[in-house]
Order: structure tokens, then C-alpha cells, then sequence
């Protein structure tokens, strides 16, 4: 079985208990690992992640140890850096055994055809014509940030920040974007304005997918293209609590987490 993941936001300040949340992550990621042959983790698992000069990311140890003990029983662990979690440098890799992405990818999974990507910053060419400007102005000024943050030089900078102060930063600047989404969520904005969707459709014009499986938008979709493609958006592990699953036939659905979860505790008693 293959497994898709996404936006969990390990560590995040915006949880009243993180250390509980991580641990529930990590038992779905066990639970997974039981029939895995691949994980995909497409993004945003970690609130913020960065690998500074003088102090690696501790603070994760069991996630960082659960990770290794999947890629140690041979299960292959794709790690896609997501818009809160870019700045690894080749710790993350090292100590779980997980092959980090830095974009999006086209890739052959059991028969079928799929681009997998985060998400965050991929919008249609005509995307700034399509909304007013209150909204253009918002799409330029994360796609601003996000250059600055994917920047090699700033990021070589950051890193020579004292943990205590980098830290500090960047778990409140992710504290803040949790706390407005909690309090405004935006929910699916149609097949005529969802960026993912928009951002689909024209790739479908140079060349056909069967899946496009995104994170990054909080929100659960699968919807077919009149392609025949599917665009299958994640949901998250920090409110919604789902996930993907292809079979060996191809065939993938969006699953709940926590009926897994519920699973693993209460298995079912069978008897003659």
C-alpha cells in the first residue's frame, strides 16, 4: 500500500497539547508502516523546521525516530518540503533515512501517473488576472516571502542566528498563521477558483495525469477533470485528520485518520 500525508504542523504553538499531538501522528505513522511500501509526506509536517549551524531539531525526537524506524524495515519515505518545513540541509535525511524533494515531481506509482507537490506556491499563468486586487496583492506578497524563503543565501543567514531567537521567530510567525486560519478558515473555493485545480487543468494541457495530489490547503478534495485526472488535496493531520491511500491497483482514496487510529485501539473481536 502507498501512503499520502500532509500538513500535520508538528510542534506547532497554536496546540494546547503538541507533545500529545505529535505522539498521534507518530502512531499513525506506525500504523501505516504495517502494510507501507512507500510513505509520501507532501509538506508542512513540521510547524517549523530548521536546521541551525550550532543546533539540530531535537525537539522532534520521536518523530525523527519513528521516520527511522520505517525506513529501517525498508518502507521508502519521500519527505517533500512544504512552506513551514523548506530548511533542511541534509540532517532530516541523514538521521531518519528519508529522501527529501525540493518540487514537485512527476512520478510512476503503480501504473498511474502522478504529480506530487506541496502546493504553495503553484498557481496558473493567468492566475493575476483572474481575481481583484485586493486578492492580487495578497498572491504577490506570498509569493514574495516565499522567494525570500527559498532564497540559499538568506537561508545561510538564518542559520547563523542563535537558535534561541531563530526558534523564537519562527514558531510565533507559525503560531500566527495557525491562529488565523483557526479563526478564518477558507474553505474549497470551486472548480473556478482553487489555485491546486486552476494549476491542474493547465498542466493537463502539456501533459496528462492521472493523480495531482497536493497538501498545503487544509481543506479535503478529490475531484475528476474533464481530462479524467483527479485532483486530490489531503486534507491535514492537525484538524481534519485525513490522508490517501493507493492500492496496488492505482486506485487511491482520501481515508480518515482517525477511524484508523480508532481501529488500531479497538480491533475488532472475531471469534467462530
Amino acid at each position: 500500500m502507498i501512503y499520502f500525508l500532509s500538513d500535520a504542523h508538528i510542534g506547532s504553538r497554536a496546540l494546547p497539547d503538541r507533545q500529545e499531538h505529535e505522539r498521534k501522528v507518530c502512531r499513525l505513522l506506525r500504523r501505516i508502516g504495517e502494510d507501507a511500501t512507500e510513505i509520501y509526506l507532501l509538506g508542512d509536517m513540521f510547524d517549523f523546521w530548521y536546521e541551525f549551524v550550532w543546533q539540530k531539531p531535537e525537539e522532534y525526537r520521536l518523530t525523527t525516530d519513528t521516520l527511522r524506524a520505517l525506513t529501517d524495515k525498508g518502507i521508502r519515505v519521500h519527505f517533500f518540503i512544504g512552506n513551514h518545513d523548506i530548511w533542511t540541509f541534509g540532517w532530516l535525511a541523514k538521521h531518519t533515512g528519508v529522501t527529501v524533494h525540493r518540487r514537485g515531481e512527476s512520478v510512476v506509482i503503480n501504473g498511474k501517473l502522478c504529480y506530487l507537490a506541496h502546493g504553495d506556491g503553484l498557481i496558473p499563468s493567468d492566475m493575476l488576472r483572474r481575481y481583484p486586487r485586493p486578492v492580487r496583492r495578497k498572491i504577490r506578497r506570498f509569493m514574495l516571502l516565499r522567494r525570500v524563503f527559498h532564497n540559499p543565501v538568506l537561508q545561510r543567514l538564518f542559520a547563523l542566528v542563535p537558535p534561541k531567537w531563530g526558534n523564537g521567530f519562527g514558531y510565533e510567525w507559525a503560531r500566527r498563521s495557525r491562529m488565523k486560519e483557526l479563526v478564518r478558515p477558507c474553505g474549497y473555493k470551486g472548480e473556478q477558483q482553487e489555485e491546486l485545480v486552476l494549476y491542474a487543468k493547465e498542466q493537463e494541457q502539456e501533459r496528462h495525469r492521472d493523480y495531482y495530489i497536493f497538501g498545503h490547503r487544509h481543506i479535503e478534495l478529490d475531484l475528476e477533470l474533464a481530462t479524467g485526472a483527479r485532483v486530490i488535496i489531503l486534507g491535514d493531520l492537525f484538524k481534519q485528520w485525513t490522508y490517501a491511500a493507493m492500492d496496488e491497483r492505482g486506485r487511491l482514496q482520501l481515508l480518515s485518520a482517525e477511524e484508523l487510529l480508532q481501529e488500531a485501539d479497538n480491533p475488532l473481536e472475531t471469534g467462530a
